[in-house]
């Protein structure tokens, strides 16, 4: 059996067909009442071997973990490739479904690497320890801004022992001074939930070999590089780094014709946490490199500062792709492309 699904978080549209019958038809099924649930355990009991296919999308965590419990064949989508087979401009969900189901049986339907459960959690440690240094972050700003309201700038000393003591020594009004208390309580709440997540990524980092090799890159921490090799998967998913550039989102968006290129900003369509990373560790890179920041000052004099950051994230991004594909440490790659560059090539 064949079932097309338009999912949504509360219900989902389904079309299908029996290949061995000829049956065919549509249903709604609803999530909350376990309705969902009991269609598709129904057709396990009938013995009916099942392929679904859907769009990526979030929320269905549960739905996917129910298909591979019956042995179901799941099939997700480019969410793009699907907009751009659709030929009518009706769209609801019994269409999407109709139509989720026709490329299946066509072998039309545009399915995508999906990542293992296990690489699944671990991105929810990568996400949640981003998440509380951003709470972090906003808390250090708002004590910052009640110091500087009393007349002292004091930067990164204000969290140190002795600029702590000076800040809570601060003769301030009654709500203020209320603020600056709870703000610090907050802040040691945090630090040492952060230290113990950065702790448990340090040792995910560890088990994985590809992950110490990325690292051996300037400016590629543990946290960049094990959150590049979850996104990424395998090197082999991508048969040139300008592709992976694309996949990440650090190329720009193109609207040429005529012999007349446009450009606008960056895609921005890929891993947003991983994009974020590539632009740090390149920075970071470019401080405590040389080679890098020559690159770097090179590219702001040419073009300007957010062009040059964005050029290095997606030239680190690249390099690494490289790194992992060909099993190279970072001297290898460099000794690579001083070959290149004196047989007249350049490195991508």
């Amino acid at each position: 059996m064949i079932i097309g699904v338009d999912y949504h978080p509360s219900f989902q549209q389904i079309a299908f067909m029996d290949q061995q019958t000829g049956e065919c038809g549509e249903r709604e099924l609803n999530h909350s009442d376990g309705e969902a649930e009991r269609f598709y355990r129904e057709l396990k009991q009938r013995g009916v071997g099942v392929r679904v296919g859907m769009e990526a999308t979030g929320h269905a965590r549960w739905f996917e973990r129910l298909l591979a419990e019956l042995g179901f064949e799941l099939w997700i989508g480019d969410p793009a490739e699907i907009k751009a087979k659709r030929v009518r401009k009706k769209k609801t969900d019994r269409e999407d479904a109709r139509l989720m189901l026709k490329l299946l049986l066509e072998n039309r339907f545009p399915r995508i690497w999906v990542p293992s459960p296990e690489n699944r959690d671990l991105r929810q440690l990568l996400w949640h320890r981003h998440r509380l240094v951003q709470m972090r972050t906003r808390i250090m700003n708002q004590l910052q801004a009640v110091a500087m309201n009393e007349g002292y700038r004091w930067k990164k000393k204000l969290f140190s022992e002795k600029g702590r003591g000076l800040l809570e020594k601060l003769p301030l009004a009654p709500w203020a001074s209320r603020r600056r208390k709870e703000l610090l309580e907050l802040l040691d709440q945090l630090d040492p939930k952060i230290a113990e997540l950065t702790a448990a990524v340090e040792q995910e980092a560890k088990k994985r070999p590809e992950v110490l090799l990325l690292m051996s890159h300037p400016g590629v921490g543990p946290i960049t590089g094990l959150v590049y090799v979850l996104v990424i998967g395998t090197p082999d998913r991508f048969p040139c780094g300008k592709q992976l550039g694309s996949y990440t989102g650090l190329i720009p968006c193109e609207d040429s014709s005529g012999g007349r290129q446009r450009l606008g900003h960056i895609s921005k369509q890929g891993n947003k946490l991983l994009r974020y990373l590539l632009g740090e560790a390149s920075q970071a890179a470019a401080r405590c490199n040389p080679d890098w920041r020559r690159r770097y000052v090179h590219l702001m004099m040419r073009r300007e500062k957010r062009i040059a950051k964005v050029a290095m994230a997606r030239k680190l991004a690249v390099r690494l792709y490289w790194m992992w594909r060909n099993n190279w440490q970072y001297s290898q790659l460099v000794e690579y492309g001083r070959t290149r560059e004196s047989s007249g090539s350049s490195m991508a």
